[in-house]
């Protein structure tokens, strides 16, 4: 069964927040000048934050529930530019439902390339 698909616009405010939030001060994730000299598009989000958006959409799908497990990899920088902001989405798909537990296979992507790597969620309801 497809859950509704879900879409977060991620701005430089949103990194500085989640940086003050969370003690991760990296400046790739706010200085454009530091995250170019280091190889990278621009500024990107943090890895956490990413991950952070996709559980908000397993808890908007199944409010309530208790998240039993949520885990991907960080396969591809979302880049955040310094005006506006960019689009992160996330689409589910629940693989079985067994003793309670709800599996759900995740896509999320930025700009049309995923930006994390298997990701998946397990909820109780």
């Amino acid at each position: 069964m497809s859950l509704p698909t879900r879409t977060f616009t991620i701005t430089r405010a949103d990194l500085v927040r989640y940086a003050a939030a969370s003690g991760d001060h990296n400046p790739i994730h706010q200085d454009e000048s530091v995250a170019v000299s280091v190889g990278l598009p621009g500024v990107i989000a943090h890895g956490m934050y990413t991950m952070a958006l996709a559980a908000r959409a397993v808890d908007e799908w199944f409010p309530g529930a208790e998240v039993v497990s949520l885990g991907c990899k960080f396969t591809n920088p979302v880049v955040v530019p310094a005006d506006g902001g960019v689009d992160l989405v996330v689409a589910g798909e629940v693989k079985s439902v067994d003793d309670g537990l709800t599996t759900v296979a995740l896509t999320v992507t930025c700009e049309g390339q995923k930006v994390l790597g298997m990701p998946k969620a397990v909820v109780r309801a």
